[in-house]
């Protein structure tokens, strides 16, 4: 069985992150063998999201098994066969949920140690596990201070999983920029 890894792929709205981690899923797969996994976090709230949601599906095909996990992903991936494959897609709207409707008192804390609890359950279980992200901290500093505690607890969980990958990869205009870990 192949050891474990962790890939984070952040990037812009709209950068092509969610093609680069798909296409870094299929090949960690390819590899491994095993099952793969989708980890949906979004929820179809309106018609624009419904339509990237089913846009999404059909982009990625109908081999992968997905999951649309509890906020404590960890659980979801602890159900995995060891050696499989999952795509978490993606980090910033699971922050969000993590933030604004799970009604934790301590989100920013309880949120980083399901993230590292989820990031142990991949390792112990020999997962390949690819965790995409928006990177929402390039445009002008947020007046409202809602947002930027959601801001500043969303880096924090870059930063946590930007230490633990074994990858690190931004993506800017489709182009992928390994930080950590290069592929060659």
């Amino acid at each position: 069985m192949a050891a474990a890894m962790i890939a984070f792929v952040s990037g812009g709205a709209r950068s092509g992150k969610s093609g680069v981690a798909e296409a870094l899923t299929r090949e960690a797969h390819a590899a491994r063998g095993g099952e793969r996994y989708y980890l949906a976090t979004a929820r179809a709230g309106d018609g624009e999201m419904a339509a990237r949601i089913a846009r999404h599906r059909r982009e990625r095909g109908d081999d992968w098994l997905t999951r649309e996990p509890p906020l404590a992903f960890a659980e979801a991936l602890a159900t995995m066969p060891p050696g499989s494959t999952a795509l978490l897609d993606c980090l910033t709207l699971w922050a969000s949920r993590v933030m604004f409707e799970a009604g934790f008192s301590e989100a920013e804390a309880e949120g980083r140690a399901m993230l590292a609890a989820g990031l142990d359950e991949a390792r112990r279980r020999d997962l390949a596990l690819v965790v995409v992200s928006n990177d929402l901290n390039e445009d002008l500093p947020p007046r409202d201070a809602l947002v930027w505690r959601y801001l500043a607890f969303l880096q924090a969980l870059h930063r946590d999983l930007a230490a633990a990958s074994d990858r690190v990869i931004e993506v800017v205009a489709g182009r992928a920029i390994d930080w950590k870990g290069d592929a060659s």
